[in-house]
């Protein structure tokens, strides 16, 4: 009987395909960001002004760098749709936050520092590109006239906080971050029909997609974990060792839910 001859030219596209997809989306994110603060400067400049707290080529470095807050709240003068912009910046960077610290515990735990070597190059990617979005969030808030928001997202570090004294494995390590991995992904996707500007629109659908990215790979991995199949967590991966539904168990839902989304105020500054 002739052995099948699998071509991996395909895998090996979708593979280079999906480092494109967070490379573009880093782009993306860092020109709206840029349109989002030259499009601010006016309205900033002139709080500045009124306040009296930051003046001439001090306001403008901060409101580029986009790392020190401007305030401790946002200021009056902010409208309704600007305050809300904010909330929904500082919601997102606190879920940025607890998926950081997230990562960063796991990769910690022997059974994945010592365990599977992509799991492990998984968790560390993960970790920069979580950073880079938190970075992102609070650049745009600080921008607004907003305080960033350094704490993680208050309802789900409870959730973490009770599931992490039971962690035994890689399994469970998995199934913490996909939660984590989904509330993001459906948070942003509501987060560009809420936000009031199209360079903030443009900010969370470039971020969103990323997420969502993450939760389709650690879905491979949960399956393949559940049917004692850890050896085939590996890139490159050869395909004819896959069960069938590797190919459709990272991709449950047609179009992206957002019944889980988080509202814009849960973690905004208090």
């Amino acid at each position: 009987m002739a052995t099948e001859h699998i071509d991996t030219r395909l895998l090996e596209e979708l593979t280079e395909q999906s480092q494109d997809l967070n490379s573009d989306a880093v782009k993306i994110t860092r020109s709206a960001l840029i349109d989002f603060g030259q499009a601010n400067e006016p309205v900033q400049r002139r709080w500045w002004q009124r306040g009296g707290l930051i003046a001439g080529a001090a306001g403008m470095a901060a409101l580029l760098g986009g790392t020190r807050a401007f305030a401790d709240s946002p200021s009056p003068s902010v409208s309704g749709s600007m305050a809300d912009d904010i909330m929904a910046l500082q919601t997102a960077a606190s879920i940025e936050n607890l998926a950081v610290s997230v990562y960063q515990t796991a990769a910690g735990l022997p059974f994945i520092k010592d365990g599977n070597k992509t799991v492990a190059a998984f968790i560390a990617k993960t970790t920069q590109q979580h950073q880079a979005h938190a970075q992102a969030f609070n650049a745009a808030a600080t921008q607004a006239g907003g305080q960033a928001q350094n704490s993680p997202d208050p309802k789900y570090k409870a959730v973490v906080d009770q599931m992490l004294p039971s962690i035994q494995g890689p399994a469970d390590v998995v199934k913490l971050a996909i939660t984590l991995e989904d509330v993001a992904a459906q948070t942003y996707t509501k987060n560009v029909s809420q936000v009031s500007s199209a360079d903030l629109r443009k900010l969370f659908a470039s971020v969103a997609p990323v997420e969502a990215q993450h939760r389709a790979t650690l879905l491979a991995v949960q399956a393949l974990l559940a049917g004692n199949a850890a050896d085939l967590i590996t890139i490159p991966v050869d395909p004819s060792k896959l069960p069938a539904a590797a190919g459709s168990v990272g991709f449950p839902d047609a179009f992206y839910p957002t019944t889980n989304a988080s509202p814009i105020s849960e973690g905004a500054v208090k």
